[in-house]
């Protein structure tokens, strides 16, 4: 097996309404690679954030269809995303910034 980096596994925090919300419930959520599995995610989160986690939960965003122009069609990519749930007293500073 290849060795794999944290930065591999956790591309880039989604920053949305919902996401933002759900910190105060201590949920955080991350865009993952394709191939990474709950137990690679939740060892990225603690090695680079210096946070316990308790749960981790995976699933896939469907790509969509979108328009660009008038009879031109194109389709945004899917992803793979990840709310990870951290322990109580804990925060990721990453999403107090904003």
């Amino acid at each position: 097996m290849t060795a794999v980096s944290v930065h591999d596994i956790l591309i880039r925090p989604v920053i949305s309404e919902k996401s933002v919300a759900q910190t105060e419930r201590n949920n955080y959520t991350f865009a993952v690679g394709r191939d990474a599995n709950k137990f690679q995610i939740k060892d990225a989160v603690e090695a680079e954030f210096k946070v316990t986690v308790l749960g981790v939960r995976v699933l896939w965003v469907k790509p969509k269809q979108k328009r660009r122009g008038r009879q031109t069609m194109g389709t945004v990519p899917g992803w793979r995303k990840a709310v990870v749930t951290i322990a109580a007293g804990q925060k990721i500073e990453l999403f107090e910034a904003v």
